[in-house]
């Protein structure tokens, strides 16, 4: 199969919000005492977590969680609701803590991020970014130069359609003006990336493992189809 164009997630498959000491040091429990390891690694899987629930919500911040990747409103509310159910209750820590998530210069590109990039552009096949997001995360690319090998960018909240809903594919599919039998998806979930074989778009799934533990799935992902 010759593909015409590549889509890639970002968190957990080109870059990755990596467990940083420095954000969570001054955090406290009820009891005003820091977390734990445990705790803090726990903490920063639920803010990363690219789909199911990871706290129990109530109906008004429920409604917040499944929309949340549509609207930065309901985004930045929920998920200091699930910092303050998951041990971090003071309102001003949790803040601090969430304009860092959502700061795209404070993601971790993955090892062969770069190459891949390059080498998809280079060859001449269309490269897509296609995130559940509800921030720009395109300062992540344009920083290191990399925007210049990405076509589009396809973002959830801008497009108003999320992974897995066939919609937000094929506005991917569509921008980027080939056809789905063309195209390949590559992502960290199944459930949500994977769902790019609905509209007839190939899949290839890499782990999300932190960025010193995967130096080289993605360009792994891209020989195993034949991209490069």
């Amino acid at each position: 199969m010759t593909y015409r164009a590549v889509l890639f997630d970002f968190s957990g498959t080109v870059f990755r919000l990596e467990q940083d000491e420095t954000w969570l040091a001054d955090l406290t429990d009820h009891e005003g005492e820091n977390l734990d390891l445990e705790a803090q690694t726990e903490l920063m899987r639920r803010m990363t977590a690219p789909v199911g629930q990871v706290v129990d919500l109530d109906e008004e911040h429920l409604y917040a969680w499944h929309n949340r990747d549509r609207d930065p409103v309901l985004h930045r509310k929920v998920y200091l609701e699930v910092l303050k159910r998951s041990g971090v209750p003071h309102a001003d820590q949790a803040v601090a803590l969430y304009t860092r998530l959502i700061d795209p210069t404070q993601w971790t590109p993955y090892p062969d991020t770069e190459a891949v990039l390059k080498g998809v552009a280079g060859k001449g096949v269309k490269v897509g970014v296609l995130s559940n997001i509800a921030f720009d995360i395109r300062p992540a690319f344009s920083r290191r130069g990399w925007d210049a090998f990405v076509d589009e960018f396809v973002l959830s909240f801008e497009v108003g359609a999320v992974k897995p809903e066939p919609e937000i594919f094929r506005t991917a599919i569509e921008r980027l003006g080939v056809d789905p039998a063309e195209t390949l998806m590559v992502g960290d979930s199944e459930e949500a990336d994977g769902a790019a074989r609905a509209v007839g778009c190939a899949f290839a799934l890499v782990e999300p493992l932190p960025t010193t533990e995967r130096p080289d799935a993605l360009l792994g992902a891209l020989r195993t189809h034949n991209v490069l």
